[in-house]
């Protein structure tokens, strides 16, 4: 079995190491940073939680012992999709790089242009960023990436999704083309694989679990929910939610629930604190500050449940989530493996749960043909719910019998009242001298008389009675005169 200390990493490394609690690397550390220390351009494929972290980490720190960064030129650049995951890797660094003397920065959103920019005027090694930031700052004239010696790209496929490619292509023109790449995806979507064609150097490529699979220490299920009626859909689901969580009692230490939208991810959080729940949302439209302090007591233990949306799926590393559920079915189905994949981390068991309701059986079934298996259903812990039309079928005829029998009364004497203005007609009709009286009017009423002549009537207007305008009368009285 291969250990890190036959990896030929520095002494100071392998100590950082060793106090970390590591000594055997994962199969995608052990296939990565011999590779990466070699000089080479690294492409690594493995699923969420498999330690890709510190196969990138830990190569970088070897080679950058030596050396002293320039101010404004980072020796080093580690793109990442996210501002957890980036503040994620730059705790990696200061764990294994205790013993040696580097610097860093962190540029992500939320945080104050002048404290970053401060730390990059003093030189940094190691530049954490994400995307959108990095090019502000580059842009600004704070940044020069001509000194950038390696560069890492991690979680591509979540770079994809985000719509960070543009602006991927658009670092890699701006670093030297003879930089060592670092490329790391959990997934090889056709978009991912064309980058790495355009902008690795004949890769060393290290696979080691099959495209977009779940780990088998995951024990996983669905509900297939429908709601009473269309207009509860949202209340029972949250109903259910709650049944599944107290339907694993203890055995749920905690959990991070998973929604589609940020919106829903605040109404689930308030709904389970609502109910006695220790619960907390993340997701994307928070200030960094409270993103970052409801992640810290989550790991510390003090927060229980996470209600968060794909911001949180990819790269947090929380080594003990001993469930996830699914209050929605991700609409892309590589998401759902890197949903589950935040429970059964480090060989440890994990359970994860979903709700499907019907109209997200398209995508369970994406899933499914995703993950070539499955996925195993599980029985509504608040027992079955008859569709909505059973429900509402009866009440909806006894409302338009109702109505129709309101109505008839009012509508049997509406034909005598309609005879009235056609028996007055003639009385309005029959008191010509008034029309005679009016002074003469223009072409827009001449034209109104004529068609009325050629119709077979005379001139008089019906309807109007005593309130017949004077500029309608006097095309009247002109043709008279004529």
């Amino acid at each position: 079995m291969t250990n890190f200390s036959d990896l030929n990493l520095d002494p100071k490394i392998l100590k950082a190491v060793d106090e970390a609690g590591y000594t055997t690397p994962t199969p995608i550390q052990a296939g990565a940073i011999p590779a990466a220390l070699q000089g080479r351009d690294v492409l690594g494929i493995a699923q969420t939680g498999t330690g890709k972290t510190a196969s990138f980490v830990l190569p970088m720190i070897h080679q950058l012992a030596r050396g002293r960064a320039k101010a404004r030129m980072p020796r080093s650049l580690v793109l990442c999709p996210t501002r957890e995951l980036a503040a994620q890797v730059a705790e990696n660094f200061d764990t294994y790089s205790k013993y040696v003397k580097l610097s860093k920065a962190l540029l992500i959103g939320g945080v104050s242009f002048k404290e970053q920019d401060v730390l990059i005027d003093r030189g940094v090694d190691v530049l954490i960023a994400t995307p959108g930031r990095l090019l502000d700052h580059q842009e600004r004239g704070k940044l020069i990436l001509n000194d950038v010696k390696i560069m890492v790209v991690d979680e591509a496929d979540r770079m994809l999704d985000m719509g960070f490619i543009p602006d991927i292509e658009r670092i890699f023109g701006l670093v030297p083309f003879t930089r060592q790449t670092l490329f790391f995806s959990a997934t090889m979507a056709p978009e991912i694989e064309r980058i790495t064609n355009t902008f690795l150097s004949n890769p060393e490529k290290i696979e080691v679990a099959r495209q977009a699979t779940a780990s088998e220490t995951i024990e996983q299920g669905v509900v297939m929910f429908r709601a009473s009626r269309k207009d509860r859909q949202a209340s029972e689901k949250r109903d259910v939610l709650r049944a599944l969580i107290d339907a694993e009692g203890d055995k749920c230490s905690n959990a991070i629930i998973f929604c589609n939208r940020k919106i829903d991810v605040d109404i689930v959080a308030k709904s389970l604190a609502k109910h006695g729940y220790d619960a907390a949302p993340i997701h994307g439209d928070l200030d960094q500050s409270q993103r970052t302090r409801t992640l810290d007591g989550f790991r510390a233990g003090s927060l229980r449940f996470l209600v968060a949306s794909d911001v949180a799926a990819r790269g947090l590393d929380v080594p003990a989530v001993s469930h996830v559920f699914n209050f929605d079915v991700p609409s892309h189905a590589e998401d759902y493996v890197h949903r589950i994949g935040r429970t059964g981390r480090a060989g440890r068991d994990g359970k994860a749960m979903m709700i499907c309701s019907p109209s997200d059986e398209k995508n369970l079934d994406a899933i499914e043909k995703l993950i070539d298996r499955p996925v195993p259903r599980i029985d509504n812990p608040l027992g079955a719910t008859p569709p909505a039309a059973d429900d509402e079928a009866p009440a909806k005829p006894e409302k338009r019998s109702r109505s129709r029998t309101r109505k008839k009364p009012e509508a049997e004497p509406a034909p005598e009242a309609a005879k009235a203005p056609v028996e007055a007609a003639p009385q309005a009709e029959s008191t010509p001298e008034r029309n005679e009286e009016r002074p003469r009017g223009g072409r827009g009423e001449r034209r109104g008389g004529e068609r009325n002549q050629d119709r077979g009537g005379d001139n008089r207007v019906v309807g109007m009675g005593d309130h017949l305008p004077s500029f309608i009368a006097m095309s009247f009285d002109e043709r008279r005169a004529g």
